[in-house]
């Protein structure tokens, strides 16, 4: 997966990865060619006395060390370049396939998990694109450029190499063997934080009105616990890889100025060549280091890029048609063939043989008990899920060979958990229709109601609005949603239970003002309250999925027993009749 995903989107960035390349190896030599020019300085300058031999092979070095510098700043400039714009191409690409999502994939992984693969963890892969342009290029280069100019140095002092390298070779090997599992258990433990969070953030009015803070800290505190202990348990295994890779680099140093002093005592070996041999022995150690470390990295990177490919390979369920419908009549009729949806592997369908015709102009009422299947009903005409079985037509054509881009525009949505966005009043309320002018939005408000509230905001259709509206109450953000499906101007309206937070009066005074605004659209309302659907032209009676009633009010009251239930729950005898 790692592989696969690093292929796809660093394609567009080949070039300067190629240009990080060329520079690293220039660098990289630049850096290798210094300790020649050292052991130089001290062989044929300092030992001889040879003071114009040091000032122009000393100049050599600051040209060499310049190029070096320059060279190892550009290819870092270009890999962060070629890293960050890996990380913002992936991260587009996971948003853009969430927001294909219908609201059963949306389900299956689970918000903070997605919020955590588009965040931690692609930070994670491009973390390792970072690197890798830094270190993973260079290490190999010093590696085995080291080997050649040490054994140029020296051959007889290479046994050290044969020894140091494998040792710490090995070492790492077994410490990063144990630090995988870890990783991989710390997204887990990520996802388990951000989930707590999440829900502890989201419902802190209910935490608090039960006086649950104490469990909800204990809650966290075993999830952030969690992540602690996994994070500590690779901390101390990377901890005790650097002592050991020192240990390892000063008894290397150690031996080679061990046995190369006595080498340099019998006259086999130059001063200047001991001191270029070491210097090599340390970078070829160093370059071990550096790819050790990648090793590292790397399973941390796979876990992540698994997890990120789990996303992008994720199918969303509401398909686009590859031959769409990209034209419907004016006003279209709504039908529900035989429709019906069950989740994957449910051993139930949670709506079954639906049939239905709302026409425009007409409102259609859906009634039932929790879990009747009411907002599945609602959520298969915008195709926000797909039927298993049957056919939802709008317009005499299947909606799923409609555009959907189109058969969205055409419906005007007022969901059951009314939700606005960070912002003002007026960019709410324009997320419906984003030409609509200051009049348009002031008309939609008086129809729903809250033209009043509104008005007495400081700064009117300029006053902010929180994330998730949370700055105004559930009924005022229930009529703000309203007014943003009106501002709309749709052929379909869809409320679902969208008046359970007003009060009888203020629903009644809305669906007065909403009924001659709507007289040329197919009104669709989802309600528990009876008052709010008892003049709707057809109540849809739905209990366990199924239809078991459906007719005017009086015809429902006489002939259907689960319609009459609801009704006698709410009303007088006297109020029904």
């Amino acid at each position: 997966m790692l592989i696969r995903l690093l292929r796809t989107y660093l394609r567009p960035y080949r070039p300067w990865l190629v240009t990080v390349v060329v520079l690293q190896l220039i660098g990289t030599l630049a850096a290798l060619y210094l300790p020649s020019l050292n052991a130089d300085i001290i062989d044929h300058g300092i030992a001889q006395g040879n003071t114009s031999y040091i000032m122009s092979t000393g100049a050599r070095m600051l040209v060499v060390t310049l190029v070096q510098v320059v060279t190892i700043v550009a290819a870092v400039y270009y890999g962060a370049r070629a890293a960050m714009a890996f990380g913002r191409d992936v991260r587009g690409a996971v948003f853009h396939q969430v927001g294909m999502f219908s609201a059963r994939e949306v389900g299956q992984i689970g918000a903070p998990s997605l919020i955590t693969r588009s965040t931690n963890d692609v930070q994670q892969v491009q973390m390792l694109v970072m690197m890798s342009t830094t270190m993973l290029v260079m290490a190999p280069i010093m590696g085995v450029g080291g080997v050649i100019m040490a054994l140029r140095q020296d051959v007889e002092l290479s046994w050290l190499m044969a020894v140091s390298v494998p040792v710490l070779l090995v070492g790492v090997l077994l410490i990063a063997r144990r630090m995988v599992p870890q990783f991989r258990a710390m997204q887990d433990r990520i996802d388990g934080v951000n989930r707590v969070l999440r829900e502890q953030i989201t419902g802190i009015r209910v935490v608090r009105a039960f006086v649950r803070e104490p469990f909800e800290t204990e809650r966290f505190a075993g999830a952030n616990t969690a992540l602690t202990d996994t994070a500590l348990r690779a901390g101390r295994l990377m901890a005790l890889m650097f002592p050991f890779v020192m240990l390892v680099l000063n008894a290397s140093s150690v031996a080679v100025l061990w046995f190369g002093g006595m080498r340099v005592d019998n006259g086999s070996m130059q001063v200047g060549a001991l001191t270029a041999f070491l210097t090599y022995l340390m970078q070829i150690l160093m370059s071990v280091m550096m790819a050790m470390f990648m090793v590292v990295m790397v399973p941390r990177a796979a876990v992540s890029a698994e997890r990120i490919a789990g996303v992008l390979d994720t199918e969303s369920s509401v398909v686009s048609p590859a031959d769409p419908v990209t034209e419907l009549p004016a006003h279209a009729v709504l039908e529900f063939d035989g429709a019906s949806f069950a989740f994957p592997g449910a051993e139930e369908p949670v709506l079954r043989d639906v049939n239905l015709r709302v026409e425009p102009g007409q409102t259609l009422a859906v009634v039932g008990s929790t879990g009747a299947g009411k907002t599945t009903l609602i959520s298969l005409i915008p195709r926000l899920i797909d039927t298993t079985s049957g056919v939802v037509r709008f317009g005499g054509v299947d909606v799923r060979d409609i555009e959907p881009a189109l058969m969205r525009r055409r419906m005007g949505l007022v969901p059951q958990k009314a939700y606005l966005f960070s912002g003002t009043v007026a960019t709410n309320l324009r997320y419906g229709n984003p030409e609509a002018t200051d009049d348009e939005l002031w008309r939609a408000l008086e129809i729903a109601q809250a033209r009043d509230f509104v008005e007495a905001m400081p700064d009117g259709l300029n006053s902010p609005i929180s994330q998730g509206g949370t700055n105004v109450s559930g009924g005022q953000r229930q009529r703000l949603a309203i007014a943003r499906a009106l501002v709309r101007k749709p052929d379909v309206y869809l409320f679902d239970d969208s008046f359970s937070a007003l009060d009888v009066a203020t629903d009644a005074r809305l669906r007065a003002a909403l009924r001659p605004h709507t007289s040329n659209a197919a009104v669709v309302i989802v309600a528990q309250r009876i008052a709010t659907i008892i003049d709707a032209d057809q109540i849809l009676v739905l209990d366990d999925g199924a239809v078991v009633g459906r007719g005017s009010h009086d015809e429902l009251l006489a002939s259907c027993a689960a319609y009459a239930e609801i009704v006698e729950s709410q009303l007088t005898a006297e109020e029904a009749a």
